[in-house]
Protein backbone atom coordinates (compact mmCIF):
# COMPACT_ATOMS: atom_id res chain seq x y z
CA UNK A 1 0.00 0.00 0.00
CA UNK A 2 1.43 3.08 -0.35
CA UNK A 3 1.65 5.58 2.67
CA UNK A 4 0.13 9.26 2.69
CA UNK A 5 1.71 11.54 1.75
CA UNK A 6 2.99 14.03 4.37
CA UNK A 7 1.23 16.93 2.50
CA UNK A 8 -2.18 14.48 2.55
CA UNK A 9 -1.93 14.12 6.53
CA UNK A 10 -1.58 17.61 7.05
CA UNK A 11 -4.81 18.20 4.86
CA UNK A 12 -6.83 15.66 7.24
CA UNK A 13 -5.12 17.46 10.21
CA UNK A 14 -6.56 20.60 9.15
CA UNK A 15 -10.09 18.80 8.72
CA UNK A 16 -9.57 17.42 12.03
CA UNK A 17 -8.93 20.98 13.30
CA UNK A 18 -12.59 21.99 12.63
CA UNK A 19 -13.57 19.08 14.46
CA UNK A 20 -11.14 19.87 17.61
CA UNK A 21 -12.20 24.04 16.97
CA UNK A 22 -15.88 22.93 16.79
CA UNK A 23 -16.92 24.69 13.14
CA UNK A 24 -19.61 23.62 12.35
CA UNK A 25 -20.12 25.78 9.65
CA UNK A 26 -17.37 24.73 8.19
CA UNK A 27 -18.19 21.02 8.64
CA UNK A 28 -21.74 22.09 6.92
CA UNK A 29 -20.29 23.14 3.95
CA UNK A 30 -18.07 20.34 3.43
CA UNK A 31 -20.89 17.83 3.95
CA UNK A 32 -22.79 19.97 1.17
CA UNK A 33 -20.24 18.39 -1.43
CA UNK A 34 -21.42 14.64 -0.84
CA UNK A 35 -23.32 13.44 -3.95
CA UNK A 36 -22.53 16.12 -5.81
CA UNK A 37 -20.19 16.31 -8.37
CA UNK A 38 -16.62 17.96 -8.01
CA UNK A 39 -16.76 22.15 -8.26
CA UNK A 40 -20.69 22.05 -8.42
CA UNK A 41 -20.59 23.22 -4.68
CA UNK A 42 -18.91 26.59 -4.15
CA UNK A 43 -18.86 26.07 -0.27
CA UNK A 44 -16.48 23.24 -0.19
CA UNK A 45 -13.68 25.70 -1.92
CA UNK A 46 -12.51 27.59 1.24
CA UNK A 47 -11.69 24.57 2.65
CA UNK A 48 -10.41 22.37 -0.13
CA UNK A 49 -8.60 24.26 -2.73
CA UNK A 50 -5.90 25.86 -0.94
CA UNK A 51 -4.64 22.19 -0.14
CA UNK A 52 -4.70 21.11 -3.82
CA UNK A 53 -1.30 20.57 -6.00
CA UNK A 54 -0.54 23.35 -7.78
CA UNK A 55 -2.16 21.89 -10.89
CA UNK A 56 -3.81 19.23 -9.94
CA UNK A 57 -5.01 15.91 -11.94
CA UNK A 58 -8.91 15.69 -12.25
CA UNK A 59 -8.12 12.09 -10.20
CA UNK A 60 -6.55 14.35 -7.76
CA UNK A 61 -9.07 17.33 -7.61
CA UNK A 62 -11.56 14.64 -7.01
CA UNK A 63 -10.42 12.85 -3.98
CA UNK A 64 -9.50 15.79 -2.32
CA UNK A 65 -13.57 17.03 -2.78
CA UNK A 66 -14.23 13.52 -1.94
CA UNK A 67 -12.84 12.87 1.19
CA UNK A 68 -13.04 16.44 2.77
CA UNK A 69 -17.16 15.57 2.00
CA UNK A 70 -16.78 12.24 3.58
CA UNK A 71 -14.79 13.37 6.46
CA UNK A 72 -17.53 15.96 7.61
CA UNK A 73 -20.16 13.61 7.46
CA UNK A 74 -18.21 10.73 9.61
CA UNK A 75 -15.14 12.70 11.62
CA UNK A 76 -13.87 9.18 13.49
CA UNK A 77 -10.11 8.49 12.54
CA UNK A 78 -7.65 6.06 13.11
CA UNK A 79 -4.78 7.24 14.62
CA UNK A 80 -0.98 5.61 15.40
CA UNK A 81 -2.39 4.87 18.89
CA UNK A 82 -5.42 2.96 17.84
CA UNK A 83 -5.71 -0.16 16.29
CA UNK A 84 -2.50 -1.24 15.83
CA UNK A 85 -1.40 2.32 13.31
CA UNK A 86 -2.68 3.95 10.17
CA UNK A 87 -4.69 1.32 8.27
CA UNK A 88 -6.68 1.22 5.08
CA UNK A 89 -10.79 1.30 4.62
CA UNK A 90 -10.80 -2.53 3.72
CA UNK A 91 -9.68 -2.96 8.04
CA UNK A 92 -12.46 -0.55 8.80
CA UNK A 93 -14.83 -2.45 6.89
CA UNK A 94 -13.39 -6.17 9.01
CA UNK A 95 -15.10 -4.64 11.89
CA UNK A 96 -18.67 -4.59 10.04
CA UNK A 97 -17.90 -7.69 9.19
CA UNK A 98 -20.91 -10.57 9.87
CA UNK A 99 -22.07 -13.64 9.19
CA UNK A 100 -25.00 -12.73 7.26
CA UNK A 101 -22.58 -11.91 4.32
CA UNK A 102 -24.42 -8.55 3.12
CA UNK A 103 -21.68 -6.63 4.69
CA UNK A 104 -18.94 -9.00 2.45
CA UNK A 105 -21.73 -8.47 -0.04
CA UNK A 106 -20.88 -4.82 -0.34
CA UNK A 107 -17.46 -4.71 0.23
CA UNK A 108 -16.84 -6.97 -3.02
CA UNK A 109 -19.30 -4.27 -4.53
CA UNK A 110 -16.78 -1.67 -3.46
CA UNK A 111 -13.80 -3.46 -4.57
CA UNK A 112 -15.39 -4.16 -8.34
CA UNK A 113 -16.72 -0.56 -8.87
CA UNK A 114 -15.38 1.57 -11.11
CA UNK A 115 -14.10 4.99 -10.56
CA UNK A 116 -17.09 6.72 -11.86
CA UNK A 117 -18.87 5.05 -9.33
CA UNK A 118 -16.61 5.01 -6.61
CA UNK A 119 -17.54 8.23 -4.69
CA UNK A 120 -21.58 6.65 -4.15
CA UNK A 121 -19.41 3.52 -3.06
CA UNK A 122 -17.57 5.55 -0.47
CA UNK A 123 -20.11 6.65 0.53
CA UNK A 124 -22.39 4.12 1.02
CA UNK A 125 -19.66 2.51 2.78
CA UNK A 126 -18.50 5.18 4.80
CA UNK A 127 -22.58 5.69 6.30
CA UNK A 128 -21.97 1.92 7.25
CA UNK A 129 -19.19 2.71 9.44
CA UNK A 130 -20.74 5.61 10.79
CA UNK A 131 -23.29 3.88 12.09
CA UNK A 132 -21.27 1.54 13.60
CA UNK A 133 -19.06 4.23 14.59
CA UNK A 134 -15.80 3.05 13.64
CA UNK A 135 -12.73 5.21 12.34
CA UNK A 136 -11.62 5.62 8.66
CA UNK A 137 -8.02 6.43 8.52
CA UNK A 138 -8.85 9.40 5.95
CA UNK A 139 -5.05 10.15 4.79
CA UNK A 140 -4.65 6.57 3.49
CA UNK A 141 -8.57 6.86 2.38
CA UNK A 142 -7.52 9.96 0.00
CA UNK A 143 -3.94 8.21 -0.83
CA UNK A 144 -6.36 5.08 -1.77
CA UNK A 145 -8.97 7.41 -3.87
CA UNK A 146 -5.68 8.68 -6.36
CA UNK A 147 -4.72 5.02 -7.01
CA UNK A 148 -7.74 3.29 -7.67
CA UNK A 149 -7.68 3.04 -11.44
CA UNK A 150 -3.61 1.39 -11.10
CA UNK A 151 -3.45 -1.65 -13.71
CA UNK A 152 -2.14 -3.60 -11.10
CA UNK A 153 -5.05 -3.17 -8.75
CA UNK A 154 -2.83 -2.35 -5.61
CA UNK A 155 -5.40 -0.35 -3.61
CA UNK A 156 -8.31 -3.30 -3.78
CA UNK A 157 -6.11 -5.60 -3.08
CA UNK A 158 -4.70 -4.07 0.10
CA UNK A 159 -7.96 -3.36 1.10
CA UNK A 160 -9.14 -7.11 0.23
CA UNK A 161 -6.40 -8.38 2.56
CA UNK A 162 -7.12 -5.99 5.50
CA UNK A 163 -10.31 -7.38 5.27
CA UNK A 164 -10.09 -11.18 4.84
CA UNK A 165 -7.01 -11.47 6.59
CA UNK A 166 -7.94 -9.82 9.56
CA UNK A 167 -10.66 -11.84 9.99
CA UNK A 168 -10.45 -15.55 11.52
CA UNK A 169 -12.05 -18.67 9.49
CA UNK A 170 -11.81 -16.87 6.35
CA UNK A 171 -10.46 -18.88 3.67
CA UNK A 172 -7.05 -19.36 3.14
CA UNK A 173 -6.38 -19.74 7.17
CA UNK A 174 -4.94 -23.13 7.96
CA UNK A 175 -7.30 -24.51 10.04
CA UNK A 176 -6.38 -25.20 13.77
CA UNK A 177 -7.16 -29.14 12.83
CA UNK A 178 -3.87 -28.53 9.90
CA UNK A 179 -1.65 -27.41 12.41
CA UNK A 180 1.20 -29.39 13.06
CA UNK A 181 1.28 -31.46 16.11
CA UNK A 182 3.53 -30.13 19.18
CA UNK A 183 6.05 -32.11 20.10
Amino acid sequence: MSPPTDHERRFVAALRRLVDNEDRAALAALRRGLGKPVGEVADLYPYVVPWLPQEPSWRQEQAFYLVAALFAWHQRSWSESEGGGWTNLGASFARLADDSGSIEGRFVALLNCHRDELPDHLRSAVGLLKAKEIHVDWAQLLRDVQEWEREDRKVQRDWARAFWGSRPGTPGEVPATAQPAAE
